[in-house]
């Protein structure tokens, strides 16, 4: 995902964008929305996790739940490059607190391996271990409405070795894309899941140019029957 820097003035829509959120804490949401901030450590955080390559940070990936406890997902388009991808969930400081597993069996839609579709924008891996015995799953979602409910995007930017997170109320990009309004995701965000508040990924950053061109504005793949075969497919 390649993105442009943030401008000047950046920082001053930011100060704008907390005091006019900082009281709309919503119901479905932990609020105040669209401000992103570093993840603090816990449990939540320690399902998601940066992707390597050798030692070069290239995405975000997230463990989902499957029969058998071994399953990730990301974006299509941080599995196209490298054949020794490493995932270490819950990266923090240089530090991988509960390991690292090494990416297996990759799968990824007909629409993406032939085309490069952006609407397939989506793919999920194995890992040689059970990682979710180590760190727990949030369930992987289809079918929600877009913007039924807040959710909080969680990645991890090669720029920085801590995780940020911000929660926002996604809004319909087009039939097959949805977009969140949150700053700061920038390159090696790509692959971070959309979380709601029942612990559901309901969309994977990834998408529209890639999960977006600028650090304010990301998209997904809205999650529907081409997402569902393929974890089938994944957790056979």
């Amino acid at each position: 995902m390649k993105r442009t820097p943030r401008t000047a003035l950046y920082a001053v829509v930011v100060l704008l964008a907390v005091t006019a959120s900082s009281e709309a804490i919503a119901d479905d949401g932990t609020g105040p929305f669209g401000v992103t901030e570093v993840a603090p450590a816990g449990s939540q955080i320690a399902m998601v996790g940066a992707l390597f390559d050798g030692r070069q940070h290239v995405c975000t990936a997230s463990v989902v739940r499957s029969p058998h406890r071994d399953l990730v997902v990301t974006a299509a388009h941080c599995l196209d490059d490298s054949d020794d991808l490493v995932f270490e969930p819950g990266y923090r400081d240089g530090r991988a607190p509960y390991g690292k597993w090494q990416v297996e069996k990759r799968y990824l839609p007909e629409g993406w391996s032939k085309g490069q579709d952006e609407n397939s924008d989506l793919a999920f891996a194995t890992v040689d271990g059970k990682v979710q015995d180590r760190v727990g799953a949030n369930r992987f979602t289809t079918g929600t409405a877009t913007g039924a409910t807040a959710v909080t995007v969680t990645g991890y930017p090669s720029s920085r070795d801590v995780p940020i997170s911000c929660t926002n109320k996604p809004t319909a990009h087009s039939r097959t894309q949805q977009r969140i309004d949150c700053p700061e995701f920038t390159g090696g965000t790509s692959g971070s899941p959309w979380v709601n508040g029942d612990r559901q990924v309901v969309g994977v950053l990834g998408g529209h140019e890639e999960g977006g061109l600028t650090p304010d504005v990301s998209y997904s793949v809205v999650l529907g029957a081409e997402a569902a075969e393929l974890y089938r497919e994944a957790v056979c």
